[in-house]
């Protein structure tokens, strides 16, 4: 396993940052194609235009592959992104989504069957039932009574179990005596954990590198829920300390195989996850 040293890795993490820009831009842009098109709706009913228009359809894909051309997109990616606009645009007017529709016949169909072919544009609202579920804050004075040693070596089972598919190879070699802490933020929660002879120990030194963040964004990080980028981009994640030892060991952790994990641990992180990251959003008043 190649370790990228710190400065490709920034240079890679700003290049993910730019990519994640990009796409809160197309999503913006999704979102006011959608408001238009659910103004001009009524309009159409009004004017007795109650089915699909072909031509229209054909228009907005000719000039897709024009400017396609242009900007060296391939033809099949611009036909895929138009079929899902114009499906979406269908299902927001009660049109029936058939991609096919006003477009010459070929025999195959327009989205690959690789492609997933429903877009889920309107966010789920979290159930109401959840706004009862005290935030992770609320749990601190249980937690208090809760020996820390039980604590730090539950934390140090979990993440060794993680861990455990990079046994035995030398990607873990770099950290070997060296001390990271997590801090939960919102549980007021620290632990330094330090990894010797291959395995995590808890520790009561001063930890070199310390991340930081509330229990639901580092759930979100742990189940890959969210990208550690956009965490740290958006400061729901701090790192201080020694940097380069973090972001080493994010780099390491980042090429982790999920797939390796065991499937308990993958499951229990992703359930923990999900439900933490519903109930801040209920509780926030938002999807």
């Amino acid at each position: 396993m190649n370790i990228l040293p710190a400065p490709e890795f920034l240079a890679l993490a700003g290049a993910r940052r730019a990519i994640d820009h990009v796409d809160d831009a197309l999503l913006v842009l999704l979102a006011a194609r959608r408001r238009i098109v659910g103004a001009l709706a009524p309009i159409k009913r009004s004017s007795g235009e109650t089915t699909r228009n072909p031509d229209r359809e054909t228009h907005v894909h000719e000039r897709a592959q024009r400017l396609a051309r242009k900007l060296n997109v391939p033809d099949a990616t611009a036909r895929q992104l138009v079929d899902i606009l114009i499906r979406d645009a269908c299902r927001l007017q009660g049109l029936p989504a058939d991609l096919d529709q006003g477009m010459p016949a070929t025999g195959t169909r327009m989205i690959a069957t690789v492609m997933p072919t429903t877009l889920e544009t309107d966010p789920v609202p979290p159930p109401r039932w959840l706004r009862f579920v005290p935030p992770p804050r609320h749990a601190r004075a249980v937690l208090r009574v809760i020996p820390q040693r039980w604590l730090a070596g539950a934390v140090e089972s979990l993440l060794g179990r993680a861990l455990s598919p990079l046994r035995g190879g030398d990607a873990l070699e770099f950290v070997d005596g060296r001390r990271l802490g997590i801090e939960v933020a919102d549980l007021d929660l620290r632990w330094t954990l330090e990894l010797r002879d291959g395995r995590l120990h808890a520790s009561a030194a001063a930890a070199e590198a310390t991340v930081r963040g509330s229990l639901t964004d580092l759930l979100l990080l742990a189940s890959r829920l969210e990208d550690a980028d956009t965490l740290f981009f958006q400061r729901r994640l701090v790192l201080t300390g020694d940097t380069e030892l973090g972001l080493t060991l994010r780099n390491v952790l980042d090429r982790l195989p999920w797939e390796e994990i065991p499937l308990g641990l993958r499951i229990v992180l992703n359930r923990a996850a999900r439900l933490a990251r519903a109930a801040r959003a209920a509780h926030n008043g938002t999807a």
